[in-house]
């Protein structure tokens, strides 16, 4: 197993990538202390059983990330992740850059049947006939020097990956399905998936409460934090959690003292500049003018369902799932479903791929231009 430690071995390495139809890509981090993750790991791997596969330490002291976000610039070689999510975040943060070509085997595997969000330990069994020693899982990543174990688990992350990219891309090519996955990563390469802006950090912040006066508290202890926690780089919830914001945004302290009587807020929010922030935060919330309180989103609680429309949609969803192979979330969720039936158009379920699988078929339902049959156990679209 080697691991690379020098920019000179790195860029040796992705340059020979760069002649391969693909490499494979996983991270290992840390977030737990941070607000950004803390990249301790990198493995790649290049095509067949005998294709070189490696870790790179972006920890090592002589080693700079450069001809990695080379190689992810490289259109010419596909960059094969397996849930991309977070090591997308990571790599957007850090160097600015987007793998692409980028294929995501998660997704991939939903459109191709293999259920919602299937984890790649299931993927590796059913497609690569292999097991995963997960004993690793849970270490500390920025520890070094890396155990065997350690290595041996990370490196599994990209070689199974090799033979389960081959049968999805196969897949997807004899489905003609491809333009599926690529709605969806479209998601997945767009900047504004990774950024959290301070100023709409009180969305996030789950409350049944609509008054505009409260909810410009909760916004303006909301910002305070958000804007804390990227500059400092902690974990918002170590600055204070939202049960302690929801609680400063009822009893609305006005002085250290009042401060101190919070039940809970932990002793890092007690801090003097985190608990200055608060109190200004909360100042601000009270002065903010009626005309700026925030707007909750209300239109779902709103909607007026037909129920009995919502039903056929879901037997109508469940149909064409089994009949295309794909999950019945990756189509549409309950929420659209409902607001499908409510007269709401403006949804996912429509659009794409989706509605050419499920949507049009669904207009079609609410329109009374179709109707449902069963035979046997087999539901037909019937023309009304």
């Amino acid at each position: 197993m080697r691991t690379i430690t020098t920019t000179e071995d790195l860029a040796r390495f992705c340059e020979a990538a760069k002649s391969q139809p693909y490499v494979t890509v996983d991270t290992e981090f840390l977030r737990e202390r941070t607000y950004y993750s803390k990249l301790c790991l990198i493995q790649m791997a290049l095509p067949g059983e005998t294709g070189e596969a490696v870790l790179i330490d972006p920890l090592a002291k002589d080693l700079s990330l450069d001809p990695v976000y080379d190689l992810f610039r490289h259109e010419g070689t596909v960059k094969v992740f397996h849930a991309a999510r977070q090591d997308l975040e990571i790599f957007f943060v850090e160097g600015n850059v987007f793998p692409r070509p980028l294929f995501d085997t998660q997704v991939a595997a939903m459109v191709c049947g293999f259920g919602d969000q299937v984890g790649y330990e299931t993927l590796v069994r059913k497609i690569a006939r292999q097991s995963l020693d997960k004993t690793s899982r849970f270490t500390d990543w920025s520890r070094r020097p890396l155990s065997e174990a350690q290595k041996t688990y990370a490196l599994a992350d990209v070689t199974h990956l090799r033979v389960i990219y081959e049968f999805l891309a196969k897949e997807l090519d004899r489905t003609g399905r491809q333009k599926w996955v690529e709605e969806e990563l479209g998601i997945l390469l767009d900047p504004e998936t990774y950024i959290t802006r301070p100023d709409e950090a009180w969305k996030r912040v789950k409350t049944r409460t609509t008054s505009g006066k409260f909810l410009a508290l909760v916004r303006e202890l909301a910002r305070f934090r958000e804007d804390y926690a990227q500059t400092r780089n902690v974990p918002r919830s170590r600055v204070f959690k939202d049960d302690a914001l929801l609680e400063l945004a009822s009893t609305k302290p006005s002085s250290v003292e009042e401060l101190g009587r919070s039940r809970l807020l932990l002793r890092e929010g007690r801090k003097p500049e985190i608990a200055d922030g608060i109190l200004a935060a909360v100042k601000a919330g009270l002065a903010a003018r009626p005309e700026d309180h925030p707007k909750p989103d209300t239109s779902r609680d709103q909607i007026q369902v037909d129920s009995a429309l919502a039903d056929l949609l879901r037997v109508l969803l469940k149909a064409k799932s089994e009949a295309e192979g794909v999950a019945q979330k990756l189509i549409a969720s309950s929420a659209d479903l409902d607001m499908l039936a409510a007269g709401g158009r403006d949804i996912p379920a429509l659009k794409g791929w989706r509605g050419e699988v499920f949507g049009k078929d669904a207009l079609r339902l609410c329109k009374g231009e179709i109707a449902l049959s069963a035979k046997g156990g087999a539901v037909r679209v019937v023309q009304v």
